[in-house]
Protein backbone atom coordinates (compact mmCIF):
# COMPACT_ATOMS: atom_id res chain seq x y z
CA UNK A 1 0.00 0.00 0.00
CA UNK A 2 1.49 3.44 -0.86
CA UNK A 3 1.68 5.90 1.88
CA UNK A 4 0.02 9.21 1.79
CA UNK A 5 3.09 12.23 1.61
CA UNK A 6 4.90 12.82 4.49
CA UNK A 7 4.37 16.07 6.49
CA UNK A 8 7.63 18.57 6.50
CA UNK A 9 8.89 20.47 9.64
CA UNK A 10 11.80 22.65 9.10
CA UNK A 11 13.60 22.69 12.63
CA UNK A 12 12.87 26.56 14.73
CA UNK A 13 15.71 27.65 16.80
CA UNK A 14 15.68 26.30 20.38
CA UNK A 15 17.42 24.73 23.18
CA UNK A 16 17.32 21.27 22.08
CA UNK A 17 20.32 18.57 21.75
CA UNK A 18 18.34 16.15 19.35
CA UNK A 19 15.57 16.01 16.89
CA UNK A 20 13.54 14.20 18.77
CA UNK A 21 13.67 16.52 21.91
CA UNK A 22 12.42 19.43 19.00
CA UNK A 23 9.48 17.40 17.86
CA UNK A 24 7.99 16.46 21.61
CA UNK A 25 8.41 20.07 22.27
CA UNK A 26 6.86 21.50 19.32
CA UNK A 27 4.21 18.75 19.30
CA UNK A 28 3.29 19.03 22.89
CA UNK A 29 0.14 16.25 22.41
CA UNK A 30 1.99 14.20 20.89
CA UNK A 31 3.47 11.67 23.53
CA UNK A 32 7.53 11.04 23.50
CA UNK A 33 6.61 7.81 23.31
CA UNK A 34 5.21 7.67 19.95
CA UNK A 35 7.95 9.54 18.74
CA UNK A 36 10.19 6.73 19.52
CA UNK A 37 7.87 4.38 18.04
CA UNK A 38 7.72 6.20 14.67
CA UNK A 39 11.35 6.27 14.46
CA UNK A 40 12.10 2.78 15.06
CA UNK A 41 9.64 2.19 12.13
CA UNK A 42 11.23 4.41 10.02
CA UNK A 43 8.28 7.11 10.06
CA UNK A 44 10.31 9.90 10.68
CA UNK A 45 13.07 11.22 8.19
CA UNK A 46 15.41 13.63 6.73
CA UNK A 47 15.19 15.89 3.29
CA UNK A 48 17.00 12.68 1.68
CA UNK A 49 14.54 9.87 2.77
CA UNK A 50 17.29 8.28 5.47
CA UNK A 51 15.13 7.61 8.81
CA UNK A 52 16.17 9.63 11.93
CA UNK A 53 16.82 7.95 15.46
CA UNK A 54 16.40 9.22 18.62
CA UNK A 55 20.38 10.71 18.79
CA UNK A 56 20.19 12.44 15.78
CA UNK A 57 21.41 16.04 16.98
CA UNK A 58 19.22 18.95 16.44
CA UNK A 59 20.50 21.92 14.06
CA UNK A 60 18.34 24.66 13.04
CA UNK A 61 16.25 24.76 9.67
CA UNK A 62 16.59 20.74 9.62
CA UNK A 63 13.99 19.50 7.34
CA UNK A 64 12.24 16.39 8.75
CA UNK A 65 9.49 14.60 7.44
CA UNK A 66 7.00 12.33 9.28
CA UNK A 67 4.17 9.98 8.67
CA UNK A 68 0.87 11.93 10.75
CA UNK A 69 -0.94 8.76 12.62
CA UNK A 70 -4.29 9.06 14.44
CA UNK A 71 -5.68 6.03 15.99
CA UNK A 72 -9.13 4.71 15.63
CA UNK A 73 -9.18 7.47 12.59
CA UNK A 74 -13.55 8.14 11.52
CA UNK A 75 -14.25 6.91 8.27
CA UNK A 76 -15.92 9.61 5.91
CA UNK A 77 -18.83 7.93 4.33
CA UNK A 78 -19.01 9.53 0.88
CA UNK A 79 -16.63 9.10 -2.00
CA UNK A 80 -14.80 11.07 -4.60
CA UNK A 81 -15.29 11.00 -8.07
CA UNK A 82 -12.29 12.00 -10.68
CA UNK A 83 -13.23 14.46 -13.22
CA UNK A 84 -10.10 14.07 -14.98
CA UNK A 85 -6.77 12.46 -15.21
CA UNK A 86 -3.62 13.18 -17.07
CA UNK A 87 -0.18 13.36 -17.03
CA UNK A 88 -0.01 16.75 -15.55
CA UNK A 89 -3.24 17.16 -13.65
CA UNK A 90 -5.43 15.70 -11.24
CA UNK A 91 -9.02 16.67 -10.46
CA UNK A 92 -11.44 15.78 -8.20
CA UNK A 93 -14.91 16.31 -6.96
CA UNK A 94 -14.85 16.61 -2.95
CA UNK A 95 -17.76 15.39 -1.22
CA UNK A 96 -18.88 17.42 2.20
CA UNK A 97 -16.51 16.23 5.11
CA UNK A 98 -13.89 14.94 3.17
CA UNK A 99 -10.06 16.82 4.07
CA UNK A 100 -7.81 17.71 1.25
CA UNK A 101 -4.80 17.51 2.84
CA UNK A 102 -3.88 15.70 6.41
CA UNK A 103 -5.34 17.59 9.19
CA UNK A 104 -6.45 17.10 12.91
CA UNK A 105 -8.06 13.49 13.48
CA UNK A 106 -7.68 13.03 10.00
CA UNK A 107 -4.40 11.01 7.79
CA UNK A 108 -6.20 8.16 5.87
CA UNK A 109 -9.63 9.88 5.62
CA UNK A 110 -8.39 12.67 3.33
CA UNK A 111 -8.81 13.44 -0.38
CA UNK A 112 -4.83 13.51 -1.14
CA UNK A 113 -4.58 9.96 0.80
CA UNK A 114 -7.49 8.20 -1.39
CA UNK A 115 -6.04 9.41 -4.55
CA UNK A 116 -2.54 8.72 -4.05
CA UNK A 117 -4.01 5.23 -3.15
CA UNK A 118 -6.15 4.86 -6.15
CA UNK A 119 -4.02 6.56 -9.07
CA UNK A 120 -0.61 4.77 -6.81
CA UNK A 121 1.45 8.12 -7.42
CA UNK A 122 2.78 9.14 -4.94
CA UNK A 123 3.67 12.79 -6.35
CA UNK A 124 0.50 14.40 -6.29
CA UNK A 125 0.48 17.79 -4.86
CA UNK A 126 -2.88 19.89 -4.19
CA UNK A 127 -2.30 22.99 -6.25
CA UNK A 128 -5.19 24.85 -3.55
CA UNK A 129 -7.56 23.82 -0.68
CA UNK A 130 -11.12 24.03 -0.02
CA UNK A 131 -12.59 23.87 3.45
CA UNK A 132 -13.33 20.06 4.65
CA UNK A 133 -16.66 20.90 4.81
CA UNK A 134 -17.31 22.46 1.37
CA UNK A 135 -17.76 20.26 -1.42
CA UNK A 136 -16.44 21.03 -5.33
CA UNK A 137 -13.62 20.66 -7.33
CA UNK A 138 -10.03 20.63 -6.27
CA UNK A 139 -6.79 20.64 -8.43
CA UNK A 140 -3.62 18.49 -8.25
CA UNK A 141 -0.13 18.31 -9.77
CA UNK A 142 0.19 15.26 -10.49
CA UNK A 143 4.21 15.85 -11.98
CA UNK A 144 6.94 17.47 -10.21
CA UNK A 145 8.32 18.81 -13.60
CA UNK A 146 5.32 20.88 -14.50
CA UNK A 147 3.79 21.88 -11.04
CA UNK A 148 5.21 25.40 -10.88
CA UNK A 149 3.36 26.02 -13.95
CA UNK A 150 -0.10 24.90 -12.43
CA UNK A 151 0.80 26.67 -9.37
CA UNK A 152 1.49 29.75 -11.15
CA UNK A 153 -1.73 30.51 -12.19
CA UNK A 154 -3.42 30.39 -8.97
CA UNK A 155 -0.39 32.64 -7.47
CA UNK A 156 -0.85 35.09 -10.70
CA UNK A 157 -4.75 35.08 -9.96
CA UNK A 158 -5.35 33.64 -13.86
CA UNK A 159 -7.67 30.91 -12.65
CA UNK A 160 -11.36 32.24 -12.07
CA UNK A 161 -13.04 29.99 -9.23
CA UNK A 162 -16.98 29.82 -9.04
CA UNK A 163 -18.61 28.79 -5.89
CA UNK A 164 -22.32 28.33 -5.34
CA UNK A 165 -24.06 29.07 -2.01
CA UNK A 166 -27.26 27.99 -0.24
CA UNK A 167 -28.34 31.84 2.53
CA UNK A 168 -30.89 33.78 3.28
CA UNK A 169 -32.39 35.97 1.18
CA UNK A 170 -31.59 39.74 0.69
CA UNK A 171 -33.66 41.62 -1.20
CA UNK A 172 -32.91 44.64 0.45
CA UNK A 173 -29.57 44.54 -1.20
CA UNK A 174 -28.60 45.37 -5.49
CA UNK A 175 -26.61 42.47 -7.23
CA UNK A 176 -24.06 41.75 -8.17
CA UNK A 177 -21.48 43.62 -5.36
CA UNK A 178 -18.23 42.97 -4.51
CA UNK A 179 -17.01 42.74 -0.58
CA UNK A 180 -13.69 43.98 0.41
CA UNK A 181 -12.36 43.60 3.69
CA UNK A 182 -9.33 43.03 6.25
CA UNK A 183 -9.46 39.14 7.47
CA UNK A 184 -7.51 37.81 10.68
CA UNK A 185 -7.53 35.01 12.38
CA UNK A 186 -10.24 35.55 15.14
CA UNK A 187 -11.37 33.76 18.32
CA UNK A 188 -10.67 30.45 18.83
CA UNK A 189 -7.82 30.14 16.21
CA UNK A 190 -9.86 27.93 13.74
CA UNK A 191 -12.43 31.04 12.78
CA UNK A 192 -11.70 34.09 11.11
CA UNK A 193 -13.20 37.75 11.56
CA UNK A 194 -13.34 40.99 9.66
CA UNK A 195 -10.98 43.78 11.13
CA UNK A 196 -10.24 47.50 10.72
CA UNK A 197 -7.64 47.95 8.27
CA UNK A 198 -6.57 47.74 4.80
CA UNK A 199 -8.69 45.25 2.87
CA UNK A 200 -6.99 42.16 2.06
CA UNK A 201 -9.44 39.73 0.89
CA UNK A 202 -11.79 40.68 -2.08
CA UNK A 203 -15.27 38.25 -2.95
CA UNK A 204 -17.77 39.36 -6.13
CA UNK A 205 -20.88 38.10 -5.12
CA UNK A 206 -24.48 37.85 -7.11
CA UNK A 207 -27.79 36.21 -7.19
CA UNK A 208 -27.83 32.52 -9.35
CA UNK A 209 -31.14 31.61 -8.32
CA UNK A 210 -34.26 33.04 -6.08
CA UNK A 211 -36.43 30.56 -3.68
CA UNK A 212 -38.28 31.98 -0.82
CA UNK A 213 -36.77 32.02 2.10
CA UNK A 214 -33.17 31.12 0.67
CA UNK A 215 -30.83 32.31 -2.55
CA UNK A 216 -28.56 30.32 -3.92
CA UNK A 217 -25.58 32.83 -4.71
CA UNK A 218 -22.96 32.57 -6.96
CA UNK A 219 -19.23 33.36 -5.25
CA UNK A 220 -16.50 34.45 -7.01
CA UNK A 221 -13.33 34.79 -4.59
CA UNK A 222 -10.20 36.89 -6.20
CA UNK A 223 -8.17 36.39 -3.22
CA UNK A 224 -7.97 33.04 -0.93
CA UNK A 225 -8.18 33.90 2.53
CA UNK A 226 -9.16 30.96 4.49
CA UNK A 227 -12.64 31.08 5.20
CA UNK A 228 -13.07 33.89 3.04
CA UNK A 229 -16.71 33.45 1.69
CA UNK A 230 -17.63 32.02 4.54
CA UNK A 231 -16.59 35.38 6.31
CA UNK A 232 -17.92 37.53 4.10
CA UNK A 233 -22.12 36.48 3.52
CA UNK A 234 -22.42 36.34 7.24
CA UNK A 235 -20.47 39.48 7.74
CA UNK A 236 -23.31 40.91 4.79
CA UNK A 237 -25.89 39.38 6.98
CA UNK A 238 -26.66 36.01 5.28
CA UNK A 239 -24.48 33.36 6.56
CA UNK A 240 -24.38 30.42 4.44
CA UNK A 241 -26.69 27.46 5.34
CA UNK A 242 -25.23 24.99 8.05
CA UNK A 243 -22.58 27.22 8.82
CA UNK A 244 -21.50 26.15 12.41
CA UNK A 245 -18.60 28.86 12.42
CA UNK A 246 -20.22 31.95 11.57
CA UNK A 247 -21.18 34.37 12.34
CA UNK A 248 -21.13 32.86 16.28
CA UNK A 249 -19.82 29.59 16.64
CA UNK A 250 -21.81 26.47 17.22
CA UNK A 251 -21.11 23.88 20.14
CA UNK A 252 -18.79 21.73 18.58
CA UNK A 253 -20.48 18.34 17.57
CA UNK A 254 -20.21 14.98 15.68
CA UNK A 255 -20.51 15.98 12.07
CA UNK A 256 -23.79 15.82 11.14
CA UNK A 257 -24.14 13.98 7.67
CA UNK A 258 -27.61 15.27 7.38
CA UNK A 259 -26.72 18.60 7.01
CA UNK A 260 -23.62 19.69 5.24
CA UNK A 261 -22.64 23.25 4.74
CA UNK A 262 -24.19 24.27 1.58
CA UNK A 263 -21.04 25.59 -0.45
CA UNK A 264 -19.83 24.23 -3.28
CA UNK A 265 -16.69 25.07 -5.58
CA UNK A 266 -18.85 24.29 -8.39
CA UNK A 267 -16.41 25.02 -11.05
CA UNK A 268 -12.51 26.07 -12.16
CA UNK A 269 -11.32 27.48 -15.33
CA UNK A 270 -8.00 28.47 -16.77
CA UNK A 271 -5.67 28.70 -19.54
CA UNK A 272 -3.50 25.72 -19.31
CA UNK A 273 0.20 26.90 -19.11
CA UNK A 274 1.57 24.18 -21.52
CA UNK A 275 -0.44 23.52 -23.81
CA UNK A 276 -2.42 26.97 -24.23
CA UNK A 277 -5.93 25.78 -24.88
CA UNK A 278 -8.64 26.89 -22.05
CA UNK A 279 -9.84 24.27 -19.51
CA UNK A 280 -12.80 24.39 -17.32
CA UNK A 281 -14.01 21.84 -14.90
CA UNK A 282 -17.15 21.94 -13.18
CA UNK A 283 -18.43 19.39 -10.05
CA UNK A 284 -21.51 17.38 -10.70
CA UNK A 285 -22.50 18.05 -7.18
CA UNK A 286 -25.39 19.86 -5.48
CA UNK A 287 -26.82 21.86 -2.46
CA UNK A 288 -30.01 21.52 -1.25
CA UNK A 289 -31.86 22.77 1.32
CA UNK A 290 -32.30 20.08 4.95
CA UNK A 291 -34.74 21.55 7.28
Amino acid sequence: MTNAAPSTLHLPPGPWTTVLDCLCAHFTTIPREQWLDRMARGRVLNADGHALDPQTPYRVGLCVRYYREVADETPIPFREHLLHVDEHLVVADKPHFLPVTPAGGFVQETLLHRLIQRLGNPDLVPLHRIDRATAGVVLFSANKASRSAYHSLFRERRIEKRYLALAPALPAMDFPLVRHSRIVTGEPFFRMSEAPGEANSESRINVYERFDNYWCYALQPVTGRKHQLRVHMAALGAPILNDGFYPELAELAADDYEKPLQLLAQSLSFTDPLSGLQRSFESGLRLHVSM
